[in-house]
């Protein structure tokens, strides 16, 4: 019988987690610091990474949008503990014509989708979790990311829901939702002196965090101490949201 009142276990170790968007930013540091804590990694995305990979991560490609090559994906894999659906872009100058609006869309919202469905007998085999990657954008209007924003905003009600659903199987379903991180998705605000500006006026940090400063609410999320947090999107924003 499970020890409810148990003291808190942060370990991950031994878990297995997929990441997708994992040779980004966000997602190779996640990576990183899951396999630092004794968890293996594979990784995902478009095209391989750059580099080699560290010991324990995995690669293997894989586009999001792709309904069939995410079923593949699930089929060749044969246990999970963790799915973090990080994969993602924004286009600025593509995202008010409506197959710039898709692309985007698609990439965030319906991958995100994609991938709970596919993975969803793994996660209850395992008792595992999913989480999300929202943004800032989750809660404040962009004019020129409409698709990024919506789609952002639109995670949050789905981990909302599928913490529901897939509760009867298990499964805890939660959300991260970044500020202003140092990334390459990010370098052209930040390069802006007009816009960083802006940022820096309101945030009480007064700078751009490392992807690694997400990892610890990943791990936290994916780890036994995190049994009852369920459906919960977490800022991680340096107080951005709370001014």
């Amino acid at each position: 019988m499970t020890d409810h009142g148990a003291l808190p276990d942060f370990s991950v170790a031994g878990l297995h987690v997929l990441i997708t968007g994992g040779t980004g930013g966000i997602g190779g540091a996640f990576a990183r610091a899951f396999v630092a804590k004794g968890a293996t990694a594979t990784v995902t995305d478009v095209a391989p990474p750059a580099a080699p990979l560290p010991d324990g991560i995995d690669f293997v490609a894989l586009d999001v949008r792709d309904d069939a090559a995410c079923a593949a994906l699930a089929g060749r894999i044969a246990k999970l503990d963790v799915l973090i659906h990080c994969a993602g872009r924004l286009d600025r100058d593509a995202e008010w014509r409506m197959d710039g609006f898709r692309d985007i869309v698609d990439i965030h919202l319906f991958g995100a989708m994609r991938l709970a469905t596919a993975f969803r007998p793994h996660l209850k085999a395992s008792g595992g979790s999913i989480i999300h990657i929202g943004s800032i954008y989750s809660y404040f209007g962009a004019p020129h990311l409409p698709a990024y924003t919506a789609a952002k905003t639109a995670i949050v009600g789905l981990t909302r829901s599928l913490a529901q659903a897939f509760a009867e199987d298990g499964i805890r379903v939660n959300a991260i939702a970044p500020g202003w991180i140092n990334t390459q998705i990010s370098r052209r605000g930040r390069e802006n002196p007009d816009f960083n500006a802006r940022v820096m006026a309101r945030l009480p940090a007064k700078r751009w965090a490392d992807p690694m400063e997400l990892a610890g609410t990943a791990l936290f999320l994916a780890s036994p101490a995190a049994r009852f947090v369920n459906g919960a999107t977490i800022p991680v924003d340096g107080g951005y949201s709370a001014t």
